[in-house]
């Protein structure tokens, strides 16, 4: 009896450390990075493979092909992310892909063009008008407006204007 109880020790033991050694080579243990969720990234490189779950084992839904493209994540599994792009196409894309430089999409959803300002007013003089779904870096916001750039061009555009910077964030 007592040969049988630390037979079934050693196979539990052996057996947990099996499974703790195939998560840690695997990498998907639980990863705190203490960042906020969500939050808003850009993709780094490219292309980069938008993936139906966290890990290369999942099938690809999405095949990102121009970087800084702006991604909100809003999941996270050890190395791997779940973001969602202004199109409303969500999976999982591997953390090493994304970047912490901000980038925004100009108002995606709207059927006009958008103001770019010499000065975060309504009364500045426009500089140049953007279409919808051009993207931009972001620079700096204020929680009003957000100060973006384009080549060699940048100013001013309204903050609700744009994916990519929650409404009243301040960068």
């Amino acid at each position: 009896m007592k040969l049988l109880i630390s037979w079934a020790l050693i196979r539990f033991a052996l057996t947990a450390a099996l499974l703790a050694a195939s998560a840690t080579t695997t990498g998907l243990r639980a990863e705190t990075t203490g960042l906020p969720l969500p939050r808003f990234v850009s993709l780094k490189s490219s292309p980069a493979n938008l993936r139906i779950g966290p890990g290369v084992g999942y099938s690809v839904e999405w095949v990102y092909i121009r970087p800084g493209i702006p991604l909100e994540i809003y999941q996270q599994f050890g190395n791997w992310r779940r973001v969602r792009d202004w199109n409303g196409a969500s999976g999982w894309i591997y953390a090493p892909l994304l970047s912490g430089h901000r980038t925004a999409v100009i108002a995606p959803w709207s059927k006009s063009n958008v103001a770019l300002r010499k000065k975060p007013t309504f009364d500045s003089a426009v500089i140049s008008w953007f279409e919808p779904g051009v993207g931009v870096k972001l620079r700096r916001c204020d929680g009003q407006w957000c100060s973006v750039a384009l080549d060699s061009m940048s100013g001013f555009v309204k903050q609700f204007d744009l994916w990519g910077a929650y409404p009243g964030e301040v960068l």
